[in-house]
């Protein structure tokens, strides 16, 4: 499992995997990455620990992430992030977040004071029915302006049945719109039942992929593991 890397294209900045509780949501029809967390806190600070000590700080920037939320992390691995953001001069940190969570955003922000916090919320689409019916997401808020209160960026999912060209541009248009940054996710075979289209990604390919893959504010996985960290 690798738990570190260096993002160099678009937006820089180093990125560690680190490992919590696991989701205390569970419930996304397309998900299986809950499976990367332990109940016992020790020995997930000590694993954070070892991952956290790699970074250096040369972009000024770190992404966190933790197959779950920012807020299933343990206190001590929290902890130990702002301090290695202060002793290595890292100004921008971005979390993730379910939007359950929500409520707990500001005073994260708080505790990062100092910091330039970046929330990325995993909304997969702005289509309530697909997102809500289909990939049980867990979100009952149809705004997007509401939707995006709190957080500054968000994660999109495509290439699954039922999506359309016109449904896909329409998530990137109003992610645009509503956050600063958007990542966009192609569906990946895993363990569970919603399985990739390939016709979708092919249209995704040829009518989306050409004319956002160089826009700063995009980034795009065309595979999971793209961002060099996972398994």
């Amino acid at each position: 499992m690798e738990r570190y890397c260096k993002i160099l294209e678009k937006r820089k900045r180093e990125i560690v995997l680190l490992r919590g509780t696991g989701c205390a949501y569970k419930r996304c029809a397309f998900c299986d990455y809950y499976d990367d967390g332990r109940e016992d806190g020790e020995a997930n600070f000590a694993l954070n620990r070892a991952v956290l000590e790699k970074v250096t700080g040369e972009f000024g920037e770190l992404e966190v992430i933790n197959s779950g939320s920012v807020f299933e992390l343990d206190s001590g691995t929290l902890r130990l992030i702002r301090e290695i953001c202060r002793e290595k001069s890292v100004s921008t940190v971005h979390f993730e977040s379910h939007y359950i969570y929500r409520q707990k955003i500001p005073r994260l922000r708080a505790e990062f004071s100092g910091i330039d916090l970046k929330m990325k919320l995993g909304l997969e689409t702005f289509d309530f029915d697909f997102r809500e019916n289909t990939l049980k997401k867990g979100i009952s808020e149809y705004s997007p302006e509401e939707i995006a209160r709190n957080f500054n960026e968000a994660n999109f999912l495509f290439g699954l049945t039922g999506q359309t060209l016109s449904s896909m541009k329409r998530d990137i248009d109003l992610g645009l719109r509503f956050f600063e940054r958007i990542c966009i996710n192609i569906m990946c075979e895993n363990s569970t039942d919603l399985k990739p289209d390939k016709d979708v990604i092919e249209v995704f390919m040829k009518g989306i992929y050409p004319a956002i893959k160089y826009d700063d504010r995009a980034d795009i996985l065309l595979n999971n593991t793209d961002f060099g960290v996972g398994d």
